[in-house]
């Protein structure tokens, strides 16, 4: 039984987004003098890390992870996408030239669909900030 490429790559990329994720929770979850010693900021320097009003915290882990979700099923898709469709592009330019507008405009499409990921990914961590009251 021979697994597909794009399978083992969308089941990697889907195993990197969920320990990401469980990284992302466990640093979420700890306390913030901890996780600053960690990232190497001396804690009595004088920095007032934000506070987090209850349920803050769960907010801005769903933004996070819906702003990594859109952005990377979009990449994927548009991806997927546009390798099927530059390939047929080709073979069609090849064989009948004047039908070069009309296979650039599809590929263009495609392209559009990435570009709209990265706007709604830009869009949810916009919000980030408000949440925290800045």
């Amino acid at each position: 039984m021979k697994i597909d490429n794009r399978i083992k790559f969308i089941a990697m990329m889907f195993m990197g987004i969920v320990l990401l994720t469980l990284a992302v929770f466990a640093i979420s979850m700890a306390d913030t003098s901890t996780v600053l010693r960690a990232l190497g900021v001396p804690v009595d320097n004088g920095y007032v890390p934000a506070q987090l009003a209850d349920g803050d915290g769960w907010a801005i882990l769903g933004l996070g992870i819906g702003a990594g979700l859109a952005l990377g099923l979009a990449g994927i898709g548009a991806g997927l996408g546009m390798g099927t469709a530059s390939a047929a592009a080709l073979g069609a330019i090849t064989e009948k030239p004047e039908t070069f507008g009309k296979s650039i405009l599809y590929v263009v499409f495609i392209e559009a669909v990435a570009i709209y990921g990265f706007v709604i990914a830009f869009l949810l961590v916009g919000y980030i900030p408000t949440i925290l009251g800045h």
